[in-house]
């Protein structure tokens, strides 16, 4: 398996697999990551695709970037604007009760009720 950042389902770690996991808990962010699927888009492009403001759509992006699912590159179009464009990462994380338990012996976030990722 392809590893993304530090999201190999061989060795991921406790917090690589809690990020992914958090990441992809958000309908928005599927459905950003859906979009992307059909190839790399621009911000501007993609909040018109999805229906979502470009600020809202920042916000989720930095998310799934943070969590090794998506990449950004900044790139000038021909008339000199700068444009961001986010593709997904190649990923596959596949969960069992054996890969759960390894990744948790590995867990360096604090744990309890009130955490989030």
């Amino acid at each position: 398996m392809k590893e993304v950042g530090d999201i190999d389902e061989q060795t991921i770690s406790g917090d690589a697999l809690v990020r992914a996991l958090a990441a992809l808990a958000n309908p928005h962010r599927l459905r950003i990551i859906a979009s992307l699927a059909g190839g790399r888009n621009y911000v501007s492009q993609l909040a018109r695709d999805i229906g979502m403001s470009r600020p809202l759509l920042h916000m989720h992006l930095q998310r799934l970037e943070a969590a090794g699912l998506v990449a950004g590159t900044l790139e000038l179009s021909v008339d000199g604007k700068a444009m961001k464009f986010f593709a997904v990462t190649p990923f596959a994380i596949q969960l069992t009760p054996g890969i759960i338990a390894e990744a948790a012996r590995t867990l360096i976030a604090p744990s309890g009720p009130d955490t989030e990722p």
